[in-house]
This record gives C-alpha cells, structure tokens and sequence, in this order.
C-alpha cells in the first residue's frame, strides 16, 4: 500500500536522510585514515594522439558535456511554469556539474596528479549535489532535497581539504558511496504524488556498472587487445545516467499536479485552478 499525503512516512524518510548524513559524517571523523593507492593515476591506455596526452581518456569525457547539453535543452525545453522550481534549480545544478566534470576530468587525465584530480573530484560533487537532491525531490519533499542538496555541496569541499592535508581520501570515498547507497535506498521507494517519475534503478545501474568499468580498467583493456580501457567506458557509462533524468524532464510531472497548493486538498487546489482559468 502507497504512503497517503497525511501519513508520517515522508517525515520518517526525512529523518533517516539525516542520520544517514549524519552517520557518513561521523565514520569520516572517527574511521582510521585510507590513503590513496600509490598507483591510482597510472590508468591502462596511456596512448597519445599527436599533442594530446591520454587520447581516450581525456576525450570520452565528451559523455559528460553532451549530456549536460542535452540535459540544458530539455530543461530549455519546458516552460518556467511546467516544472516545480526545486526540479528545475535541482537539474540544473545536476546539469552544470555533468558539465564542469566533463571539462574537469579531461584536465585530469590530459595531465592526472593529485592538483588537477581535486578539481575533478570537486566537479563530481556538484553533479552528485544535483542528482541526490532530485532523487529526494521526487520521493520525500522539496526542502529535504535542498538540504541534501546544500549538504553534499558543503562536504565535497571539506572532504577534499582532508584529503590534501592528511591524505586521508576516505571522507570523499564516503561521501560518493554513500550518496549513491541513498539513491539506491530511495529507488525502491515510490514517487510521491505529482513527482517526476525518475527513475532511479536506472541511475543506480549505470553508476555500478561505471564503478566496475574503473575497477577493471587494465582488464577491459586486454581484453579489447588494447583497443579501449575501463577507465575510458566508464566515462561513457557514468555519463549515461543523465539519460533517465532527462526522459523524466521531457515527460514532465503529472498534468495538473504543479498547481496544487497542497497535496492535502487536491480538490480545493482544482477548484481554485477552473476558477483562475474562467
């Protein structure tokens, strides 16, 4: 049975958001350090087209860009009133950081050092920012999303400052996971009334299916016989989950459903609506 708009369920979700925010902060304070493998920027396919160092690496980030341009148009798209306001600040700072770690992560892999990973890292957080605060959005409410939202922008900071000075890049490692672990609780949660139908398993699938990718990056490339790496799919993959974003923005909420003062009375917020319209 679906939760009612006056049951407590959206208030029970709200509060688990933030022990769970609260419980990453705390495992980031008080887990021993981990420290970066020493070998983490030595990425299989180290080919060179011309001047251009890390071809393949450096230009599959073009993923990221298209999907952000792709993700600016739908938005572009619908009319200032067809989309809650949080859905469309919520997608386009998701959209905006697709397109800062398009630009960030090709800086990284044309020159990749601990410098020019910050910025990649740090354009990741942005993404993710958007992309958790819509999936709440859609599932619990507005302000609980732009808490999130806020949330994350302020952790990726700081858990990159941790990692420059201690070397310590379980704080960020927390932060990613368990971002995507919310996304992926939240997948098996049903929309709420009058939300996007984003979908939410589909993200969660290309992120996993990214996170493998990088993880195999040598194998995927001896496997090719050197034709393409890991690290260079996942790229491609990771910029794949823009793509159930962007379909549930081009299909837009429920019709009717923005209007509504509150989810509560659906019949007085129609007749206000008929009123206004005759």
């Amino acid at each position: 049975m679906l939760p009612t708009p006056s049951s407590p369920w959206p208030s029970r979700m709200r509060w688990a958001l933030y022990a769970g925010m609260a419980l990453l902060a705390l495992l980031a304070v008080l887990c021993p350090p981990v420290a970066q493998p020493p070998g983490y920027h030595a990425f299989a396919d180290q080919r060179a087209w011309g001047a251009l160092p890390h071809a393949m690496d450096v230009l599959s980030n073009l993923g990221f860009v298209a999907a952000a341009l792709a993700g600016a148009w739908a938005l572009a798209r619908r009319g200032r009133g067809a989309l809650p306001p949080a859905v469309r600040g919520l997608s386009g700072l998701f959209f905006a950081g697709l397109a800062c770690a398009g630009a960030a992560s090709a800086w990284y892999h044309g020159a990749p050092h601990d410098a020019t990973l910050a910025w990649d890292r740090l354009a990741m957080a942005v993404a993710f920012a958007g992309l958790l605060g819509l999936a709440v959005q859609t599932r619990v409410d507005d302000r609980s999303a732009w808490a999130v939202a806020l949330a994350v922008l302020a952790a990726g900071p700081w858990t990159l400052y941790l990692w420059a000075a201690s070397g310590n890049v379980l704080p960020w490692a927390l932060l990613q996971g368990g971002g995507m672990l919310a996304v992926l609780a939240l997948a098996c949660v049903p929309p709420r009334a009058g939300a996007l139908a984003l979908h939410l398993g589909a993200v969660t699938a290309c992120y996993a299916l990214a996170k493998l990718l990088e993880w195999g990056d040598a194998a995927v490339f001896a496997a090719t016989q050197g034709g393409v790496s890991g690290h260079s799919l996942k790229h491609l993959v990771a910029a794949c989950a823009a793509l159930p974003v962007i379909d549930a923005l081009r299909a837009g909420p429920p019709q009717g459903t923005i209007a509504a003062s509150s989810p509560r009375f659906p019949r007085e917020a129609s007749t206000i609506r008929q009123g206004r319209a005759r």
